[in-house]
């Protein structure tokens, strides 16, 4: 089966914007705010999922769903690493959580992030259909 795997600049153009977009604004309905390098993390995340998630070679929605906790995970531990530790912004801290790395990744927000690939692919799905 042939499978169009051709992105317009508009497209992931779009991808970017709406998955910062989204983020931010559930940071804020969650934490009651958010920094804008957060959307900017939101956006790269969802940017990455997107392409991964159409030239994946299987609709394995547990696949999806891992492939979303590793970019997820592997971006929010750099930003993190870059605005918390190097600038000391502390724009987030998970060292009170259980299992972290640094204080910028932790277990329960990784697992958090499984969840988001399910939501995750169906957008992804849809948003291809319209571009």
């Amino acid at each position: 089966m042939w499978v169009n795997f051709v992105f317009t600049v508009r497209e992931l153009s779009s991808i970017f914007i709406i998955g910062g977009i989204l983020y931010g604004l559930i940071e804020i309905i969650f934490r009651g705010y958010t920094h804008w390098s957060m959307v900017i993390t939101g956006g790269l995340c969802f940017f990455i999922f997107y392409i991964l998630n159409i030239t994946l070679p299987t609709n394995s929605l547990l696949l999806r769903c891992i492939v979303s906790v590793v970019i997820i995970t592997t971006l929010e531990f750099y930003t993190g690493y870059i605005v918390n530790i190097l600038l000391k912004w502390n724009v987030w801290d998970y060292s009170s959580l259980a299992y972290n790395l640094k204080g910028q990744i932790c277990l329960t927000f990784s697992a958090i992030w499984f969840l988001f690939g399910i939501p995750m692919t169906f957008l992804a799905n849809y948003l291809r259909n319209v571009f």
